[in-house]
């Protein structure tokens, strides 16, 4: 017999499933009769639910920025904390760009590196993600995280072939457009502002990471590109806490190039015609 959402928390939690909601296919939510309420999910992909596990386990070990309790996963389901939510203020907002410099701070083993205990083949929200160190981010940059994505949107039909040797083009330009050289971050790796909860007092709280060590502009170009609340104080307080080098807010279209190209291989055209104007601009 399958197992259900309650089952699999109660086997994680230890405590009796009192009630669950189904949110999606993938995500439930279960209360348990000691009070608690978690989130069950599940992944058809064996790896997913061990690299969302480890990603979280990861962040969470820097001490920097709340995460939820990860309880337990398997091969297909991960149960982790719910976060009751509430609205984003303009104080939290910039006491979350000050943790989000000290999750950075807290450093990775190389570009690329994924967690402890996590796995190389790991997702970005539903697109394949490789972690896979690399020695310098402008080469890693180009390898692992950009050209990946414009080879499988070349053999989809999303991209044409002259298309893609632009984007290769400023692969190849990577080395001088890169800004100085920093050390790896430890990154979420998909900080989008639905991956961003507020609780009820105003503390950020992420979820769904694609952790892997890269460069900390990723993660604040991926704020910029989607919006966050009070993104202007989320950044004055990451500049408080850590300032970026000069030229930083020029390099936020080129660290835009990734998550462009991922949302072109889940969802088309649209987003292929916003990577190849970011990629024109790096030419010109």
């Amino acid at each position: 017999m399958p197992a259900t959402p309650s089952a699999v928390a109660e086997r994680f939690t230890g405590s009796t499933a009192s009630a669950e909601r189904r949110l999606s296919r993938a995500l439930t939510e279960v209360t348990l009769a000691d009070g608690r309420a978690v989130m069950v999910k599940y992944a058809d992909d064996p790896g997913a639910a061990r690299a969302e596990a480890a990603g979280l386990r990861w962040l969470a070990a820097a001490d920097a920025v709340r995460v939820p309790t990860v309880h337990g996963h398997d091969h297909t389901w991960l149960v982790i904390g719910r976060v009751t939510e509430g609205r984003a203020g303009a104080e939290g907002a910039e006491r979350f760009g000050q943790e989000l410099a000290a999750l950075h701070a807290a450093g990775a083993p190389a570009f690329g590196a994924p967690p402890p205990d996590g796995p190389a083949e790991a997702y970005i929200g539903l697109a394949p993600m490789r972690n896979e160190p690399g020695d310098t981010w402008p080469e890693w940059f180009a390898e692992q995280r950009v050209l990946p994505y414009v080879r499988r949107a070349v053999d989809d039909g999303t991209l044409r072939a002259d298309e893609a040797r632009t984007i290769e083009r400023v692969c190849d330009l990577l080395p001088g457009l890169a800004g100085p050289a920093e050390p790896p971050a430890r990154l979420h790796g998909d900080l989008w502002n639905g991956n961003v909860l507020w609780d009820g007092d105003g503390a950020a709280w992420l979820i769904d990471p694609a952790a892997h060590g890269g460069h900390r502009e990723s993660d604040l170009a991926m704020l910029d590109l989607f919006g966050a609340p009070h993104l202007d104080r989320i950044l004055a307080g990451y500049q408080e806490a850590a300032p970026l080098a000069d030229g930083w807010r020029e390099r936020v279209p080129l660290h835009r190039l990734f998550p462009l190209l991922v949302h072109t291989v889940l969802f088309g055209r649209g987003y292929a015609e916003r990577a190849l104007a970011v990629a024109r601009i790096q030419l010109t």
